[in-house]
């Protein structure tokens, strides 16, 4: 008797070749994001680092379809095996997939939030236009269960954004983010302003949606979140995603394996605070080489000279190590 196959598991996001190019006057181009290539399976995390202006909140935008009209992607970006959001039209993006299908967590969740409405009015506006309730006891009683998902004290759902702490309002926002039980969140740089309790709060608070079976792409520039949270973690490096690796092997052995992620995590506070040296070229500049071949004691002439490929989740010539580390969520687990 044959034994049965495991049935490989659809990735709730499958991200190929996405590339974002602004047009600029004078014919002048920047390459925000090239060839990003990764994806997000169901009850899974993935935090997507690198410093300021790398790319990341433009690949977020691409993925909404939020783009400037200056703006050009290709690739693809298949939401639930069925939608390519690089190629569906604002209605389809509008009506079926924001709140719907991907719930976001915004960077400022004081701007996101309405000022001159309570917490209450806008879950109850948003619990009516994405799942249909109706009748007043009704939205209000499914206004406090989603406020509870998200650990927003119910005390407080009759007060202002501007009458909420950090925490409050981006507890707020994730209550609203979770209304449509999107099968996918995009936390964009969620910790951003808030002090290190409440950093640790709001990413505990996304990881435990996540065990329920949602996928998360979390975008940001904090590591110690990033190590928290993640199960895998991509590197992207002046618009490339230059590294994808599991999270324990990644924070702990054998370690990143490009030189500019062993670059990021040497210059946290609690590791070797080494700064990486020199500044990352501008994207409108970018090198025919390696793009981290400036800042890089590795770099040879084949670094300045040739691009590497991204093959088995790296981008360089000269990995650090000569262990693999996998793709998939399970080998990360191990």
């Amino acid at each position: 008797m044959t034994a049965d196959r495991e049935t490989p598991v659809t990735p709730v996001l499958d991200v190929r070749d996405l590339s974002v190019r602004f047009r600029m006057r004078g014919g002048r181009d920047i390459a925000a994001v090239t060839d990003a290539r990764f994806s997000v399976a169901p009850g899974e995390c993935l935090a997507l680092v690198g410093e300021s202006g790398c790319g990341k909140s433009v690949l977020a935008s691409a993925l909404l379809g939020l783009l400037p009209a200056n703006a050009e992607t290709t690739g693809s970006a298949v939401l639930g095996g069925d939608t390519d959001l690089l190629t569906a039209g604002e209605r389809t993006l509008a009506r079926t997939v924001r709140g719907r299908r991907i719930g976001l967590v915004p960077q400022s969740p004081a701007a996101h939030l309405t000022p001159v409405r309570t917490v209450r009015a806008q879950l109850e506006e948003t619990l009516r236009e994405l799942t249909g309730v109706r009748g007043a006891a009704a939205v209000r009683d499914a206004a406090g269960e989603a406020a509870a998902r998200a650990s927003f004290p119910a005390d407080h759902l009759d007060r202002y954004p501007h009458e909420l702490s950090g925490g409050l309002a981006q507890r707020a926002a994730t209550a609203l983010a979770l209304i449509g039980d999107a099968p996918l969140l995009l936390a964009d740089e969620p910790t951003t302003g808030l002090d290190r309790d409440l950093v640790e709060r709001t990413v505990d608070e996304l990881r435990r949606h996540t065990d329920e079976g949602r996928a998360l792409l979390i975008i940001t520039h904090d590591l110690a979140a990033a190590e928290r949270i993640a199960d895998r973690v991509a590197v992207m490096y002046a618009g490339r995603i230059v590294e994808i690796a599991g999270s324990r092997p990644f924070f702990g052995a054998p370690g990143p394996r490009h030189p500019y992620a062993k670059g990021l995590l040497d210059a946290l506070p609690e590791r070797d605070f080494a700064p990486i040296p020199g500044m990352p070229p501008e994207l409108g500049a970018l090198p025919d080489g390696c793009a981290f071949a400036a800042r890089c004691t590795r770099a040879d002439a084949r670094c300045t000279d040739e691009r590497p490929a991204f093959e088995d989740a790296l981008a360089c010539h000269h990995g650090l190590t000569g262990r693999a580390h996998s793709l998939t969520k399970a080998a990360a687990d191990a």
